[in-house]
């Protein structure tokens, strides 16, 4: 499994599976190609949606944005 965790505040936002990680890392441009860290917008999860994610990755970024709109995690393996 995988753990996202929020980087202002180091709490886990919750865990996904290896399948859902490969999704995050093909569809959000990371600077780098090792890169665990992502920011996501209300307007990039709506893409993520049309194009396929699961709806258990998706409910996850979307109750850790909260009323603020965005979210920046990155994750871990556990």
């Amino acid at each position: 499994m995988i753990t996202l965790k929020d980087i202002s505040s180091n709490r886990r936002i919750g865990s996904i599976s290896y399948a859902q990680l490969q999704f995050l890392v093909d569809e959000l441009e990371g600077q780098h190609k090792n890169d665990q860290e992502y920011r996501v917008n209300k307007a990039t999860l709506t893409v993520l949606k049309e194009r396929g994610a699961d709806a258990g990755l998706t409910d996850i970024i979307e109750k850790a944005m909260g009323d603020q709109g965005v979210v920046e995690f990155y994750w871990i393996k556990s």
